[in-house]
């Protein structure tokens, strides 16, 4: 099966938050494929990475990267498909504002959808979520993992009902 969602990152540096995007896609059974685009170093791989997505199949980009961040906004610049951007903190990071405001702060009309720093994990259910507009077992996957995360809270309200919260610090 071709990839629905193209996962990138501007260094090997940050493939364990981009692995939490991955990670998610693979649960919902949502195909992507996953590789190093970088903005500063390979513009020119990023420039035929993001003009080729569509005809390659790929409905979505989940981006990410630290520092100057420019790779989310970049690729959004040469593609009409959406773009979820992932600030991260990295090495040479302001604590990450500099990922996020870089991200963030997109012109008008380059949009990025942006989540939280090192949000790889929430880049990939709203990559999924976008596939699932279109293709309704992926929307079915998505529905089923939501329905776990609300049976997750009512277990835990229960536990801390039932034996009070001192009792639950205890352990």
């Amino acid at each position: 099966m071709n990839p629905q969602v193209g996962v990138i990152m501007g260094s090997q540096s940050d493939l364990p938050i981009m692995a939490e995007a991955a990670e998610m896609l693979e649960q919902l059974g949502v195909s992507y494929e996953l590789t190093v685009v970088s903005a500063h170093r390979t513009p020119e791989r990023m420039i035929d990475y993001a003009h080729s997505a569509r005809e390659r199949g790929i409905k979505v980009i989940v981006a990410g990267a630290g520092g100057a961040a420019h790779l989310p906004g970049m690729v959004a610049s040469m593609t009409s498909l959406p773009v979820i951007g992932v600030p991260i903190k990295s090495s040479n990071s302001i604590d990450g504002w500099d990922s996020i405001l870089s991200i963030l702060q997109m012109p008008g009309g380059i949009p990025v959808a942006t989540v939280a720093l090192n949000g790889g994990k929430n880049a990939g259910i709203l990559a999924a979520s976008i596939v699932g507009s279109f293709d309704p077992q992926v929307g079915e996957r998505l529905d089923a993992y939501k329905k776990t995360l609300k049976e997750k809270v009512e277990e835990s309200a229960a536990q801390i009902e039932s034996k009070g919260w001192k009792e639950i610090l205890k352990n």
